[in-house]
C-alpha cells in the first residue's frame, strides 16, 4: 500500500485540499439541522419572526458554502485521481523497461497489461472514493453521532447499536469477496492471454477455419469471469438488506422514544426534528461506507498486484562501478550453463566452453530446441548464466554497463518486430542521429534497398504496426539494417535471414565480408548454404557443443553436420537452389 501510494506524487496537494473542503462541507451539513431546531423552538413555536429570519439566511448561507466546498472537493479529487493513475501507469511502464526476460517471464505480458488497465482504473476508482466519500462518511458518522449525543444521549445508545451490527456484517462480507477478488484478477489475465493469443494469431486461425473453437474457448473463460463476478456481487448484496434493517431499526426506536420523552417533556418538537436529520445522516454516512467497502474490496487485490510489478528488482542490472567499453568483438565461453528456471534441475546449456576472435565469422547450426538462441542470448546478457562466465571483448559480460553492451552487441532476433512510423523511423532505432545516407549505406548492405527503391514514397513509406504491411523477407531485411547502424563490434543474427531467398542471402553475407569486415559475425541458421562459408562453424546438440571447426572438416568429422548437409544439399538443395 505505501509503495502505491508514494506514486501520488505532486498530486498529493490535491487530495489534502479534497480532504479539507470535504471536511468544511460535513461541517457545514451537521450545523444545519442544529439552526432548523433552533428556528422551531425559538422562532416558531415562540412566534418571534427575526429569529426565524436570522438564522433562516444564515441557513441559507451554509447552505451555499457546503454546495462550494463540495463543488471544489469534487474538483480536486477528480484531480488527485487520475494523476495518480497517471503516475502509477508511468511508475509501471519505468520499471517494466528495466525488467530483463525472466522478469517478464514471471507476470506474463497479459498480467502486466492487466495491471496497467483493469487494476489501475479500480485503484484510481477507489482513491476517489476513499478521499471524497470515505471521508466524509467517518465525519458524517461522528458529527452526526455527537450532536445526538449532545440533544438525547439516552437515544444515542440504540444508534451505537446499530452501528457495530452494520460493521460486523460489513467486515464478514468484506473478509470473504475479498479472496474471490483475488482469484478474479488472475482470471482476467487469462482472458487477456487468450485475446492476445487469438488477435495476434488471427491469421492462422482463419486459415485453419478455427473461429468457433477460438470463439467457444474465449467464451468458457468470460463464462467463468462471469461467474465469480456473480459470486463476490451476490455477497456483497447483502450490504442493502442490513443497511435497511439499521435505517428501520433507528427510525422506530426514535419515534417510538421520541414521542415519549415529548409526553413527558423531556425533549422538544425542535430537538426531536433535528435528532430524525442527524438519524438519517448518521444512516447515510453508513450507507456511503458500505459503498467505499466495496471498492476498497476490489481494489486491495489491484493494489497488491501493482505492488508486486513496483517492487520487481530486475534480475539483471549495471554493477556499481561498470566498465563503460567494450574492447573487442572476442567473446569467450568459460563452461557455461544456463537453466531458464534456476533449480530445475534442466538446462538448456551444459558446460559450453567456446572462444571466438575478434572480426570472426562463425556460423551455428543444429536440430531444434538445440540453445542456439539462449547460446546468443547469453552474450548480449539477455539472460545470465547459471554457472561459468561470459565474456566479450575479453571483460565479464556481468561487469559491463548494460546499454554499453547491447549497443555494442548489436541482434537481430529470431522474432523480427517492426514499429509503427516510416521505414527511416524503424531504422533509427539503431541510430537515432543516423542521416539518410547512412540508412540507404545500411539497407544496400542488408539488400534492402531492392524493395525501398520500388515503393512510392520510398524510405518514408508508413510501416504498420508489427510491420504489417511488409512480408518476412523484407521484415527480416530491414532489421538487419537497423542492427547494422549501431555500428557494432559483435552483430547476431538469429535465424535472421530464413524468409529471404538464397541468392539475397549470399549478398548479404558477401556484404558483411566487405562492409563489417572488424565486426565479430554469429550467424544462427538452418540451412547450409548460410553458414558454409563462415570461418568456423558450431554444431550443437541437446545443449552440448558436438563440433566447432570449418565447413570442410565438420563434412569428414562430425555426423550431424554431415547428416544435415546431406539432407539438404544431396537430398534436392535449399527450398530456392537447385540440387
Amino acid at each position: 500500500m505505501k509503495i502505491v501510494l508514494k506514486q501520488l506524487g505532486r498530486y498529493r496537494k490535491e487530495a489534502w485540499l479534497c480532504i479539507g473542503l470535504t471536511a468544511l462541507e460535513v461541517l457545514m451539513e451537521i450545523l444545519m439541522p442544529f439552526v432548523t431546531a433552533i428556528i422551531i423552538d425559538r422562532g416558531l413555536d415562540a412566534g418571534d419572526l427575526p429569529v426565524v429570519y436570522r438564522f433562516g439566511a444564515l441557513m441559507v448561507l451554509m447552505a451555499l458554502l457546503s454546495l462550494v466546498f463540495g463543488t471544489l472537493a469534487g474538483k480536486f479529487a477528480a484531480g488527485a485521481s487520475a494523476g495518480f493513475a497517471a503516475n502509477l501507469r508511468e511508475a509501471i511502464y519505468a520499471n517494466i523497461q528495466r525488467f530483463s526476460f525472466s522478469n517478464i517471464d514471471k507476470f506474463s505480458v497479459p498480467g502486466l497489461v492487466t495491471r496497467m488497465t483493469t487494476d489501475i482504473t479500480n485503484v484510481q476508482n477507489a482513491f476517489m472514493m476513499i478521499i471524497r466519500v470515505a471521508v466524509r462518511s467517518p465525519l458524517m458518522l461522528v458529527f452526526s453521532y455527537a450532536m445526538c449525543l449532545i440533544i438525547s444521549p439516552r437515544m444515542s445508545l440504540m444508534f451505537l447499536i446499530a452501528v457495530v451490527f452494520l460493521v460486523a456484517v460489513l467486515g464478514s462480507i468484506m473478509a470473504v469477496t475479498l479472496k474471490i477478488f483475488n482469484q478474479v484478477f488472475h482470471k482476467y489475465d487469462d482472458l487477456n492471454a487468450s485475446v492476445q493469443e487469438n488477435i495476434s494469431g488471427i491469421r492462422v486461425v482463419k486459415a485453419f477455419v478455427r473461429e468457433d473453437f477460438e470463439t467457444e474457448k474465449f467464451s468458457k473463460a468470460s463464462s467463468t469471469l462471469r461467474k465469480m463476478f456473480v459470486k463476490a456481487e451476490g455477497l456483497l448484496a447483502f450490504n442493502n438488506p442490513a443497511m435497511m434493517v439499521s435505517v428501520y431499526f433507528c427510525i422506530l426506536s426514535a419515534s417510538w422514544l421520541g414521542a415519549q420523552f415529548i409526553v413527558a417533556g423531556d425533549m422538544s418538537t425542535g430537538e426531536l426534528t433535528s435528532l430524525f436529520s442527524y438519524i438519517m445522516s448518521l444512516l447515510m454516512g453508513l450507507m456511503m461506507l458500505s459503498m467505499v467497502v466495496v471498492m476498497i474490496s476490489m481494489s486491495l487485490s489491484s493494489i497488491r498486484r501493482i505492488g508486486q510489478v513496483l517492487t520487481e528488482e530486475p534480475e539483471l542490472g549495471s554493477p556499481e562501478e561498470p566498465v563503460t567499453e567494450v574492447a573487442d568483438g572476442s567473446i569467450d565461453f568459460d563452461h557455461v550453463s544456463f537453466s531458464y528456471k534456476k533449480g530445475s534441475g534442466k538446462n538448456a546449456l551444459s558446460d559450453i566452453d567456446l572462444h571466438i576472435k575478434s572480426g570472426e565469422t562463425i556460423g551455428v547450426i543444429g536440430g531444434t530446441g538445440c540453445g542456439k538462441s539462449s547460446l546468443v542470448n547469453l552474450i548480449c546478457r539477455l539472460y545470465d548464466a547459471t554457472q561459468g562466465s561470459v565474456k566479450v571483448g575479453g571483460v565479464d559480460v556481468r561487469r559491463y554497463d548494460t546499454q554499453v553492451l547491447r549497443n555494442q552487441v548489436s541482434v537481430v532476433l529470431q522474432k523480427n518486430t517492426l514499429f509503427s512510423g516510416t521505414i527511416l523511423d524503424n531504422l533509427r532505432w539503431g541510430n537515432p542521429e543516423a542521416t539518410e545516407e547512412d540508412c540507404v549505406r545500411a539497407c544496400r548492405a542488408a539488400c534492402a534497398d531492392e524493395f525501398i527503391d520500388r515503393l512510392p514514397e520510398g524510405y518514408n513509406t508508413r510501416i504498420e504496426r508489427g510491420g504489417a504491411n511488409v512480408s518476412g523477407g523484407q521484415k527480416q531485411r530491414l532489421c538487419i539494417a537497423r542492427a547494422l547502424l549501431k555500428n557494432p563490434k559483435v552483430l547476431i543474427l538469429d535465424d535472421s535471414t530464413s524468409a529471404v531467398d538464397t541468392a539475397t542471402d549470399a549478398k548479404i553475407q558477401k556484404a558483411f565480408a566487405s562492409q563489417i569486415p572488424g565486426t565479430t559475425k554469429i550467424i544462427i541458421a538452418q540451412r547450409i548454404s548460410s553458414v558454409e562459408h563462415a570461418d568456423r562453424i558450431l554444431v550443437l546438440e541437446n545443449g552440448r557443443i558436438d563440433g566447432f571447426d570449418t565447413h570442410e572438416k565438420l563434412l569428414e568429422t562430425n555426423a550431424i553436420y554431415r547428416d544435415i548437409y546431406e539432407s539438404q544439399v544431396k537430398g534436392g538443395g535449399d527450398f530456392d537452389q537447385s540440387a
